[in-house]
């Protein structure tokens, strides 16, 4: 029976979902992807200058387990730059560090409400603007009374607030999330719990009980400054960001 892979512990979510090629258009069939945890090990060894096994301590991993995950990213990395192809950041096996999460609860008179999870196939979805359905719980006298999956039909960033304002949620449970997003759901009313992976269906629960872990500040939550990536509709539509010709430098 093959050994369970250890979730990389990571400190903070990537501030991009990814990056485009100037002038590069934003042609699919020119992508590579590279995990969190990839990013996570770029991000310590790279730009904080911690050594490997500074860097494996920090993931909680073994020191070779850092340097295939290093190499790996290295080399997509300059892939990436080298043939100009989409560098996209997602996925992959992680979870957040401890000192970076708290305990969501439901406050006192939202004893009655819907809170909906970024959903698929059970689980739930890590990239908020690119969630194409939303789990919606019921939430009467303090339970979940029932739950319905909702199809967000399409919406872009900026126009999923709206969605899911309209639907009446007042709570969303998510993984990452661009900072455009976490602006129009303040604006909407709609408390954000972000940074939470699992089960939909447990974290859920876990939020009516009192007993959420999530990450106050994911990081996946702001895509820079000036990189609002609302109202796109459609995935990589990158036109009329302000990037100059050819594009953005980001994955829309």
């Amino acid at each position: 029976m093959a050994r369970p892979r250890k979730c990389r512990m990571i400190s903070s979510m990537p501030t991009s979902e990814g990056f485009v090629p100037i002038g590069g258009g934003c042609d699919r069939s020119r992508t590579i992807t590279m995990t969190v945890e990839e990013y996570e090990a770029i991000r310590l060894i790279d730009l904080k200058g911690l050594n490997q096994e500074e860097c494996a301590a920090s993931m909680e991993v073994s020191r070779p387990t850092v340097t295939n995950i290093y190499d790996s990213a290295r080399k997509k990395l300059a892939d990436a730059l080298v043939n100009e192809k989409i560098l996209l950041v997602e996925g992959g096996d992680f979870n957040y560090s401890s000192e970076n999460r708290k305990t969501g609860k439901l406050t006192e008179g939202n004893n009655n409400m819907k809170i909906a999870v970024t959903y698929e196939n059970g689980q739930i979805f890590q990239h908020f603007g690119h969630c194409e359905n939303f789990k919606v719980y019921n939430v009467e006298d303090g339970k979940i009374v029932s739950s319905e999956i909702e199809n967000a039909n399409g919406s872009g960033h900026g126009a999923l607030a709206g969605f899911l304002k309209d639907k009446g949620i007042s709570t969303l449970i998510c993984g990452g999330i661009g900072g455009g997003a976490r602006i129009a759901l303040a604006e909407a009313g709609i408390k954000l719990f972000g940074g939470v992976s699992g089960e939909a269906d447990a974290a859920a629960e876990a939020l009516v009980s009192g007993k959420l872990q999530y990450n106050e500040d994911p990081q996946c939550s702001g895509h820079g400054e000036g990189h609002n990536c609302g109202g796109h509709g459609e995935d990589h539509n990158c036109g009329g960001h302000g990037h100059g010709e050819g594009g953005c430098g980001h994955r829309c």
